[in-house]
């Protein structure tokens, strides 16, 4: 698929999705953020990018560090997204946290803008993981820090057959790629490629718990990265999918609710502290 119509998909999948992730995901996501929040060592004033930003589950979480003298700007594709994160905020009283609808690609802000850039579990999405990183690199100041979270290898996420189980009947366009980042030292080496220095690279094993198979489904289907593919299908369809992807998670399951192996990748990486004079 094109990149440009690959967005457009993309959009559209995070707009219908934003109803149900911050439900089904807030838990589960959780071990990876914390370690993003902890490796970024936020302090008070500090201004923050958070790339791919979701319902602001990260970016709520960096305003009430870097506090009320601080900044937290949170971008998503997702209109619905967006939305759904500044009404949060709002919520919590976060004057210092905006919004804004934007290609992770094309972050549209200046040079040397923020002093740390966020991207969790986003980069698996874009058609060009590597121009998003090197934005990010663009918008730091020298000494800036960048954190990036993505899903690990493969063969360590138990919910991974849902992208086989939706494309024998629909063609969600997710999931070639997904899992190159988060197998070996995939993210690290784009961070190097990105031009970052002091790259730190960790691995985090995790369990998804859903207390149902009703919720099991719901997370990948209404939740996650396919809700725009699983709501173009019939209902026969729908009940076929959901079947499949619970046999599929089968040998995870724990009385009625099932606790999902998972893995997180999360790299750091610094922007330079100063120019380097170009050599002779």
């Amino acid at each position: 698929m094109q990149p440009r119509l690959q967005k457009k998909f993309r959009r559209y999948d995070w707009d219908r999705a934003a109803e149900y992730y911050q439900k089904y995901w807030q838990k589960q996501l959780k071990p990876a953020q914390d370690k993003i929040l902890q490796m970024a060592n936020l302090r008070p004033g500090e201004r923050v990018l958070d790339l791919a930003c979701g319902t602001g589950l990260v970016t709520l979480q960096a305003a009430a560090s870097v506090g009320r003298r601080g900044r937290t700007v949170g971008t998503d594709i997702s209109e619905m997204m967006v939305q759904k994160a500044a009404h949060l905020a709002e919520q919590a009283g976060y004057t210092q946290a905006s919004f804004l609808r934007m290609d992770a690609e094309k972050i549209c802000f200046n040079d040397a803008a923020f002093d740390v850039a966020f991207c969790a579990l986003g980069l698996m999405y874009l058609a060009d993981p590597l121009q998003a990183l090197r934005e990010m690199r663009r918008v730091l100041r020298p000494g800036g820090r960048a954190v990036a979270a993505v899903w690990g290898q493969r063969s360590k996420c138990g919910w991974a057959e849902v992208f086989p189980i939706v494309d024998a009947r629909i063609k969600t366009d997710v999931s070639p790629l997904f899992f190159q980042l988060g197998t070996g030292d995939g993210l690290a080496l784009h961070f190097h490629m990105g031009g970052f220095e002091e790259i730190e690279s960790t691995r985090i094993a995790t369990r998804l718990f859903y207390p149902s198979a009703e919720a099991a489904c719901a997370a990948v289907f209404q939740g996650g990265p396919v809700a725009l593919a699983h709501a173009n299908l019939d209902e026969p369809a729908r009940s076929q999918v959901c079947k499949a992807y619970l046999e599929s998670i089968e040998s995870f399951r724990e009385g009625d609710g099932y606790r999902i192996p998972g893995e997180f990748v999360i790299v750091k990486g610094r922007k330079a502290r100063q120019i380097r004079p170009a050599s002779n």
